[in-house]
């Protein structure tokens, strides 16, 4: 059975894919990327895989801009990987994550929201919202440079989410995490995936990749050793298993018998199911938090954020006063239209402006009048006054002359 091609967009395209690293005389020191072909399609989940030096974090620079590429064809959203315009629809985890230590986790988001020009009510917002979902809630005042690697971890995916991006790179996302965190965050793919958003996790925990990835491309030496979905690349051709209720030993041994006759084969092995360590360990952490048990880590996270489902609250005229303020948008022309009859015309602003200063103050070509001497004050004092030192001038209150 042949499946149909998948009609959806193409987010991002690797064709013949190469690079090479040089010293300064452009001898080859390694090729750490050497003619790979892969393509990662709108609303999946992506896995890249592979030991250390297998390309993959080489491969997500290129995909970033971060490095160039030395040949093929490398294209994301249908541009080059340089363009500018790409870059705020894209959310990226490096593998360590580098924080500014002295700021506290609000603060950090807050940095980031503003780099991507969130308007400040919507970066607060958000920056609750991811807080309380990493589970850092009541740790969000305290500097990252006092976080452990698990807390740094959390605000790392929080910072990558900010912007509520339309392509999410995680490099190594559950490094660091306890198994809690390590749920969470394959639950919060799993909800992004569910909304439409297009995924590119690369990960050592094969595990993890196993339970959320749609498709998956294994590298080795810089070139691709396996891809295709998990089904494909998982499924074992070799054994059958048949899952039944708990059977007794003589029914077994039936079945033995009835094998061996028909099919000449036996019984490998029989085992009976027991449950997977993390569900346990999840089991336990839940029954401590019913009992309201202390703790002084992370917490468990919360729910997704609204902004991240789609759900986040339409904006009032408070967003387009901070747009304003902040200088990111102009008056629109509803709000000149609502706002223009409280204003006078302009000939009249501008004649009652003149007449103000007609009225009320000095005209520059006429001289300042002095103003009239207080009642009581003897008229040749002040005579006296004006004449200065001039003797030729003869003074009112002068009887000799």
């Amino acid at each position: 059975m042949v499946n149909a091609p998948d009609s959806r967009e193409t987010i991002v395209e690797a064709a013949g894919l190469v690079k090479v690293f040089s010293d300064f005389w452009m001898r080859t020191k390694a090729r750490a990327v050497d003619g790979i072909d892969f393509s990662i399609r709108r609303g999946e989940i992506f896995g890249l895989l592979g030991p250390n030096g297998s390309g993959k974090s080489t491969t997500i620079k290129m995909i970033l801009g971060l490095l160039r590429k030395t040949r093929g064809r490398l294209t994301i959203f249908g541009k080059d990987p340089s363009d500018v315009s790409v870059k705020k629809r894209i959310g990226y985890l490096p593998e360590e994550s580098y924080m500014y230590r002295f700021l506290n986790a609000r603060e950090t988001l807050e940095y980031y929201g503003r780099i991507f020009g969130l308007r400040a009510s919507v970066r607060r917002r958000r920056a609750d919202e991811l807080l309380e979902m990493v589970g850092l809630g009541t740790a969000g005042l305290r500097p990252v440079g006092e976080y452990s690697k698990g807390m740094t971890r959390r605000i790392g995916i929080a910072q990558a989410l900010i912007n509520d991006p339309e392509f999410l790179i995680l490099d190594e996302p559950t490094s660091g995490l306890d198994p809690i965190g390590t749920r969470q965050v394959k639950d919060l793919l799993l909800d992004l995936k569910r909304r439409g958003k297009t995924i590119l996790l690369s990960s050592h925990l094969l595990a993890d990749v196993e339970d959320v990835c749609d498709r998956m491309t294994i590298l080795y030496g810089g070139k691709v050793r396996a891809s295709g979905t998990g089904e494909e690349l998982l499924r074992d051709t070799a054994h059958t298993v048949i899952r039944t209720a708990r059977l007794d030993d003589a029914t077994i041994a039936e079945i033995e018998r009835v094998l061996s006759s028909r099919e000449g084969l036996s019984v490998e092995r029989v085992e009976h199911p027991r449950q997977r360590l993390e569900d346990l360990f999840l089991q336990i952490v839940e029954r401590a938090r019913v009992e309201h048990a202390a703790t002084s880590g992370a917490a468990s996270g919360g729910a997704t954020a609204k902004f991240l489902l789609g759900e986040e609250e339409s904006e009032s005229g408070e967003g387009l006063i901070e747009d304003l303020v902040e200088g990111r948008s102009e008056i629109p022309a509803a709000a000149k239209a609502v706002v223009a009859p409280v204003q006078p015309p302009a000939e009249e602003a501008t004649s009652a402006v003149v007449s103000e200063l007609v009225d009320d103050g000095p005209r520059p070509s006429e001289p300042k009048k002095a103003p009239p001497p207080p009642a009581g004050v003897d008229d040749s004092v002040i005579e006296g006054l004006l004449g200065g030192d001039d003797d030729d001038t003869p003074r009112s209150g002068d009887r000799s002359r």
